[in-house]
């Protein structure tokens, strides 16, 4: 389950993008091994509201484009498409039988902006981020040249299957 909340009023944000998103997430997960019902919240924020937000919880008091928040810490730093069964992991959280992955905070006015810099379409950016947190909450990280490398091949992986190309 994708649960989608709109939470400002500053940037229209439709349906159809709503629709986008969810069939995007929706396709990375199964693409990356989650066969089993899953639960992502994504919250839909403006700038004010995401500079909060990241001071809280990383002490950064400025605003982002995105952040995301893992429930789970994976053994080997990646999902893998057993670890809700696997009884080594302890930490696998079954809400109902859904898998929860976690929570995905994007700010839309920072998404604008960017969609204008970059000069590529609103829904790409934001498909873009959220494919990215996506990625986060499944354990992949670009702290390291090597892994920054293979989450944005990923990543271009998953929106060009959609078409959403820069």
């Amino acid at each position: 389950m994708i649960l989608i909340d709109n939470r400002q009023e500053k940037i229209e944000f439709s349906k159809e993008n709503e629709d986008v998103i969810s069939k995007l997430i929706d396709y990375a997960l199964k693409e990356e091994g989650v066969n089993i019902e899953y639960e992502i919240s994504v919250i839909l924020i403006d700038n004010a509201e995401i500079r909060k937000i990241n001071k809280e919880n990383r002490d950064i008091d400025s605003v982002t484009d995105v952040l995301s928040f893992p429930m789970l810490e994976y053994p080997e730093k990646k999902f893998y498409k057993d670890v809700y069964t696997d009884t080594k992991f302890s930490d696998a959280y079954l809400d109902d039988g859904k898998l929860v992955l976690g929570d995905i905070a994007l700010s839309l006015e920072t998404a604008k902006e960017q969609s204008d810099e970059f000069g590529h379409s609103f829904i790409r950016e934001c498909a873009y981020l959220v494919i990215h947190s996506v990625l986060h909450l499944l354990g992949y990280d670009h702290m390291e040249i090597e892994d920054k490398l293979i989450m944005r091949k990923r990543e271009e992986e998953i929106l060009n299957k959609f078409n959403i190309n820069r």
